[in-house]
């Protein structure tokens, strides 16, 4: 991953600056929903397992699409693609803010699941395709919004959730509908290029042994992910406020781990090795936060940890996936997010069901054990992997592109 600092960094087109925007706004839309999930309980009268089918919906239908978007986008444009899915997003989340029933916005998350899935799968190539300066000056935006989004998300849904459980879903239809404004006006330039992509390609991908193993690693490794982000706002016990500050917290650990802490190790040591290390340290941290859940302030700092060693596993999985085939990086990424997505998706109502089932302690101790798999599958695939430990130089905005498109994912 390429973060060198370049002088034209912030000297872009508006059509640049239009979609690392509505990149803010779509990264946002992840923990978003994170500080309002006790509200939503309380006000629709549904279950902590019916709440979390919030994320369940979303990341499934995102997942899916995921092995898609590239076909989709390669035959109708990346400015028709973005549009759409800045649309979908628009339209699902007013339709979540009007809803009166948990059952209605688990179903409109799914759709705005669809145009996420439509939007970030897009929006890095064409910020490398119209940004000046290079693709490193257009990496370090994307980066940028990435992190901004992951961090300010859970902040603005516990700003706008003190008012309403509806508020934040009404804060993002009027951001995406002043991108989607942005993108249409500003976004212009030369007729795109398009190379169609075969609609098998994404799924044939995963007969590679591999990918494969990195695939089934990372569907263990984002139920550890989701059960930490999804589950935790509940024993957390704070208002819609406090959760907010708690998981900003916990995204900007993320951000700056993924953006300057991963790289920096990727360059000392090989990818396997920082897997089957950082994981452990994961399953240490959410045995912890099981035992300590019982005390916010203990469950606080487990979080922040927790975003810490996240956001290195985030790149450093991602970029394996880069160099575990020959096959072209949009596809291999498409498909090990598809699968990832699988175990984010189941994550958080087993976590509540554990929950109800036993107590608090059970869910996280179930999503270390998930993390301790990961980390077994990657050691036992090691030879399958031994390719993917060499340093041998990639094409730079190729590479970063389905780098940071997996982590947004």
């Amino acid at each position: 991953m390429n973060t060198t600092a370049t002088p034209s960094v912030w000297k872009q087109p508006a059509q640049v600056w239009a979609v690392a925007f509505a990149c803010v706004v779509a990264f946002m839309g992840i923990g978003l929903v994170d500080p309002i999930l006790p509200a939503i309980a309380e006000s629709l009268q549904a279950s902590p397992v019916e709440t979390e089918l919030l994320f369940t919906s979303y990341l499934l239908v995102t997942g899916l699409a995921m092995l898609v978007t590239s076909w989709i986008s390669s035959r109708i444009g990346a400015k028709a693609t973005l549009l759409i899915g800045l649309a979908l997003i628009v339209a699902f989340a007013l339709l979540c803010a009007l809803s009166g029933s948990v059952d209605a916005v688990i179903g409109f998350r799914a759709g705005w699941g669809l145009g996420n899935a439509l939007f970030i799968s897009t929006a890095l190539a064409t910020i490398v395709g119209a940004a000046s300066g290079g693709s490193s000056a257009a990496i370090i935006l994307y980066e940028a919004a990435l992190g901004l989004g992951i961090a300010i998300g859970p902040l603005l849904g516990g700003l706008l959730g003190e008012m309403s459980w509806r508020g934040p879903f009404f804060g993002v239809v009027a951001l995406m509908a002043i991108a989607f404004v942005a993108v249409l006006v500003l976004l212009r330039g030369p007729a795109e290029k398009r190379t169609p992509v075969p609609f098998s390609a994404p799924f044939t991908a995963l007969r590679r042994p591999a990918l494969a193993i990195l695939a089934v690693a990372a569907l263990f490794y984002n139920i550890g992910f989701f059960v930490l982000l999804a589950f935790s706002p509940f024993p957390l016990g704070f208002g819609a406020l406090g959760i907010g500050f708690t998981f900003f917290g916990w995204g900007v650990a993320l951000a700056i781990t993924s953006v300057w802490v991963a790289p920096l190790l990727m360059r000392r040591m090989p990818r396997t090795r920082i897997i089957v290390t950082v994981l452990p340290l994961l399953a240490v941290d959410l045995v912890a936060a099981g035992f300590l859940a019982g005390d916010p302030a203990a469950l606080v700092v487990c979080i922040i940890i927790g975003g810490l060693l996240l956001g290195i596993m985030n790149t450093v999985l991602t970029e394996a996936v880069m160099e575990a085939t020959d096959l072209p990086r949009s596809v291999a990424s498409s498909s090990y997010s598809a699968v990832r997505f699988l175990g984010g998706a189941m994550a958080p109502p087993l976590a509540a069901l554990l929950w109800h089932s036993f107590n608090v302690t059970v869910p996280y101790l179930f999503a270390a054990a998930s993390v301790l798999i990961a980390a077994l599958t990657v050691f036992l695939g090691r030879r399958a992997l031994a390719h993917i430990d060499s340093h041998g130089a990639v094409p730079a905005a190729e590479d970063a592109q389905a780098i940071l498109v997996g982590d947004a994912a």
